[in-house]
């Protein structure tokens, strides 16, 4: 599977990141299989950081291995453990810290929006997942361990500007 890492630098050797802010899996190092989601996310990196240049990173992950040997949690769709979990991660309250890896749909502005009227009760359960299901979600995965990282295999890196 080719999955892909925006940023600002080249990222050939990933290390899982403490982050200092809420992220929907909590801290890590992500990845997505939208070249487009990676590319969205690497110009939002060089604005942060004031750079110039973007990178795709671009790696190959067989899941087949990793599903045997690491503990996995997947998220399907946008369902309610998704969207609890999200909240609790975006709250600072990382609820897991027993998965390797955790797999699922991104919380995108146009889906951050509805997670953030639910936390808010502006939507109730009912009404914040019929707005995600129409919603075009994509993925993202997140490496939680050193010892998932090691399944991940660096191909290439693209620039753009």
């Amino acid at each position: 599977m080719k999955l892909y890492h925006g940023s600002d630098v080249i990222v050939d050797s990933p290390k899982i990141i403490k982050s200092n802010r809420p992220l929907d899996f909590g801290s890590g190092f992500y990845v997505t299989s939208s070249k487009n989601q990676a590319e969205s996310r690497a110009k939002r990196v060089a604005v942060r950081n004031d750079s110039k240049i973007c990178y795709i990173n671009q790696y190959d992950l067989d899941l087949s291995k990793p599903e045997k040997e690491l503990a996995i949690l997947k998220f399907d769709s946008a369902s309610k453990e998704w969207l609890d979990f999200v909240c609790s991660n975006r709250k600072m309250r990382n609820i897991e810290k027993n998965y390797d890896l955790i797999i699922g749909p991104v919380a995108d502005d146009q889906v951050f929006a509805v997670v953030v009227r639910y936390e808010n009760g502006e939507y109730d359960l009912e009404e914040a997942l019929k707005r995600l299901k129409v919603e075009k979600l994509t993925d993202q995965i997140l490496f939680r361990t050193k010892k998932s990282l090691e399944y991940l295999k660096f191909e290439t890196a693209e620039e753009f500007r």
